[in-house]
């Protein structure tokens, strides 16, 4: 067995998860880099488990449009029914199967606050979610993060979030109004 996949295999025992950045897995000749339906590439790190590359730009922008500014912060920008997640607050390395795991052990409130504050419960795919939690931990794509990021139909939710409220079925007619759609 190769060295560097040992490494690998013994990491994943103790429960630390490698995140290998896409110039980083094009130089490892173990696992296969691949693209999927069109998808994303993803990086096989082991027989049948795929982990995607985890896009930051892509995150920052998903963020925003996904409505996850609506209660949570990011750069002061956002809502403030939720923590900030400024990636200074986070830890310097971080599993994402971790910080997915946290999410969902917060899942029904958040679900909650998403119906209430957006109409609905927000859908991510898997490499959304990959994205905006790269987005999350990474302070040089925040610095990047502003109001110009929010599409129109959600600052019009932040604003009259802090005007006195809003409701339900104004939010509904500004989704329709948008695509329909929680983007």
């Amino acid at each position: 067995m190769r060295p560097r996949l040992r490494a690998l295999q013994a990491a994943m025992i103790c429960g630390i998860l490698v995140v290998v950045s896409p110039v980083a897995a094009q130089d490892e000749p173990q696992g296969s880099s691949m693209m999927q339906n069109g998808r994303m590439p993803q990086r096989m790190m082991s027989p049948g488990l795929m982990v995607p590359v985890m896009n930051p730009s892509s995150g920052r922008k998903l963020f925003a449009a996904k409505g996850c500014v609506v209660c949570h912060s990011i750069n002061g920008i956002g809502g403030g029914d939720a923590p900030a997640l400024d990636a200074s607050t986070m830890l310097p390395m971080m599993n994402p199967f971790e910080f997915t795991a946290q999410m969902w052990a917060g899942a029904p409130a958040m679900i909650d606050m998403q119906r209430q504050e957006l109409g609905e419960q927000i859908q991510f795919t898997g490499q959304e979610l990959a994205d905006i939690i790269a987005f999350v931990h990474d302070a040089e794509e925040q610095k990047k993060f502003s109001e110009a990021d929010v599409p129109p139909n959600i600052k019009k939710l932040l604003h009259s979030d802090t005007e006195g409220g809003h409701d339900l079925n104004q939010m509904k007619q500004m989704k329709m109004n948008n695509g329909g759609s929680s983007q």
